[in-house]
């Protein structure tokens, strides 16, 4: 199963993407009606995170994180593994590798990398995110960094794909501000902003491929 859909979808990555218009799907309200104001700057610091395909029992899933409490403006959270760009990284994808080793305990060299979705900007963090996907053949062993990950939470491809598990909620913000937006929930945990922003694009390419 792993094999087939690492074939048709690094054939889909290679072509044109959906871009924006997937990505707002779930993008909180404000942002779907001020587009203009979540251009990219200038000045914004590159940044990467991978998505982690891998196939455990006869189902595909990919790992997401849950961030501590107190690791700045994204605490809390659940996000892929990833972060900035750093010096002594030759590009974005061995950003987004080095990090998933750091993070989670998956060793680089065991992760073939097969495309890139559309790059994200997030204003809190002044973030340009590349999402890159990559595919690992074998059941994963995931060692948290404890400094770093609370848990790593695997989600299943067919919970992404279903309808039913879109839900829409006001979110309170750490400035105090509250914002209506989709999400999802898995495991208990609720997931929105520029995670489930880059699921809803990997969501649009599944179902093209027909998964």
């Amino acid at each position: 199963m792993i094999h087939e859909l690492r074939r048709t979808l690094k054939h889909r990555l290679g072509l044109p993407l959906p871009g924006l218009e997937a990505q707002v799907r779930m993008a909180h309200i404000e942002r779907q009606i001020n587009l203009s104001r979540y251009q990219t700057p200038a000045h914004a610091k590159p940044s990467s995170v991978l998505i982690l395909l891998y196939e455990n029992e006869g189902r595909i899933k990919l790992p997401l994180i849950l961030r501590p409490g107190d690791s700045g403006i994204h605490s809390g959270q659940i996000s892929f593994p990833g972060g900035k760009f750093e010096e002594g990284d030759k590009n974005l994808s061995e950003t987004a590798l080095r990090e998933t080793q750091e993070e989670i305990g998956i060793s680089s060299s065991s992760i073939e990398i097969i495309g890139r979705l559309t790059q994200l900007y997030i204003p809190p963090s002044n973030f340009l995110v590349s999402p890159y996907v990559g595919v690992l053949t074998s059941v994963p062993v995931f060692i948290p960094e404890e400094k770093e990950v609370v848990k790593v939470i695997p989600l299943d491809l067919e919970f992404l794909m279903d309808e039913e598990r879109v839900k829409e909620k006001e979110i309170r913000l750490r400035n105090g501000q509250s914002i209506r937006t989709p999400y999802y929930n898995v495991e208990g945990e609720i997931v929105w902003g520029a995670t489930a922003m880059i699921l809803s694009e990997l969501k649009s390419l599944l179902y093209e491929i027909g998964w």
